[in-house]
């Protein structure tokens, strides 16, 4: 029995010393901030239990006390992966929160034994902890950038990523085919996602919308994974300040049978079932009392006669006509147009963003403008709205 239990340790002590140093590859950014909690995500190379801690933004050192602790859960078992995207809740608005991450590597699982290894984490000893801020309905203004269509080219991202400033810019809008297609998750992370790590991401949001690009490829399946929304689907809502967003995720632009897609789409049923969704959300009482109302979309109903965007206009068009929308922000065609409201059976206003400008939207309770600048910081076009 004794010669059994010293084994025991002795291999144990083998398999962590042989052990390598679990690594955190990509990450962390913030997704999907809401009003009372934010997911944090990140990836590591190896299987790990994981979770973040979370405190508040005071004159305390982050070591005067216990953290809580949040877990990813699934039926009620924390999830072991290489993928952590971790959820905390119970969050105050408008609040600013300090957080680090952790990841145990899990070296083997057994019906009634884990293994653990190292613990890859972010510094809070020698470094400033990380931090983010919840968004509130009641802020009285609400500043964020727009772009779309880079598709992988991290230069011209940081470009136009220029007028980020800490504090100020809320967030920012990435409006689709920030890559060429999904092969796997280097080709994702090195395509746009790194390059917005090291900009901003670790401490502001980004809010993700799926392009017709993001579609495809035979890692576009765990999208969702990366890029995690209120509502599991890559379609949804937020609000900051005085501006209610709708998401919503325009598809593919040809027809389901066009040989491109091999017999595997089925985008016209989706956006069915995605219109039935939209119809509810424009009933909402948060949707009719927010001062002004904007929908995101990468492919747009207008400027074109492919399919997609035809299916696109008849399925959401005639919903947001009369819920009267303020503006549709749209990308896909890598041109700036902009249609006024009442063109093309549209009864609101419609920019579609070109892939070489940026688009700066601000709003307050009262009115709201925006200025479109190109990667050399050049104001092409401005904008103003008063709310109704």
């Amino acid at each position: 029995m004794i010669k059994k239990f010293l084994f025991s340790i002795l291999a144990f002590t083998l398999c962590n010393f042989h052990a390598e140093a679990i690594k955190i590859l990509y990450g962390p950014y913030l997704q999907m901030v809401g009003q009372n909690d934010v997911s944090i995500v990140w990836v590591t190379d190896a299987d790990a239990l994981s979770w973040v801690e979370v405190a508040p933004d005071d004159n305390m050192n982050f070591y005067a006390e216990e953290r809580p602790q949040y877990f990813e859960t699934l039926f009620g078992r924390k999830v072991i992966g290489t993928v952590h995207k971790i959820k905390v809740n119970g969050l105050k608005p408008g609040t600013r929160y300090r957080y680090r991450i952790f990841s145990r590597a899990v070296l083997e699982q057994q019906a009634y034994n884990i293994q653990y290894g190292p613990v890859a984490s972010t510094d809070v000893y020698n470094l400033a902890p990380l931090t983010f801020r919840t968004l509130d309905t009641e802020k009285e203004k609400v500043d964020f950038l727009v772009i779309n269509d880079i598709h992988g080219n991290n230069q011209l991202q940081t470009d136009l990523l220029k007028e980020i400033k800490k504090g100020e810019t809320d967030f920012i809008l990435f409006n689709g085919d920030m890559v060429s297609h999904m092969d796997n998750e280097k080709q994702v992370f090195d395509g746009f996602i790194n390059t917005a790590v090291g900009l901003f991401a670790k401490e502001t949001p980004f809010y993700m919308v799926r392009g017709n690009h993001e579609s495809r490829g035979t890692f576009a399946k765990h999208y969702m994974d990366y890029f995690p929304t209120n509502t599991g689907k890559p379609y949804y809502t937020f609000q900051q300040g005085p501006v209610f967003f709708i998401v919503l995720d325009g598809g593919e632009d040809k027809p389901d049978n066009d040989i491109e897609y091999l017999g595997t789409a089925a985008f016209d049923l989706y956006r069915e079932e995605e219109a039935a969704w939209l119809q509810t959300v424009t009933e909402s009482a948060a949707f009719k009392n927010s001062p002004f109302k904007i929908v995101v979309i990468h492919v747009p109903p207008t400027k074109s006669t492919w399919h997609g965007p035809l299916h696109t206009k008849k399925m959401f068009v005639p919903i947001l006509n009369k819920a009267g929308i303020d503006l549709m922000i749209c990308a896909h065609l890598h041109r700036h147009f902009y249609a006024e409201a009442g063109e093309e059976g549209c009864q609101f206003p419609i920019l579609i963003n070109s892939n070489t400008h940026v688009t700066k939207i601000t709003a307050d309770k009262n009115k709201m403008s925006l200025e479109i600048k190109d990667n050399t910081g050049k104001t092409i076009k401005t904008h103003a709205y008063q709310a109704r």
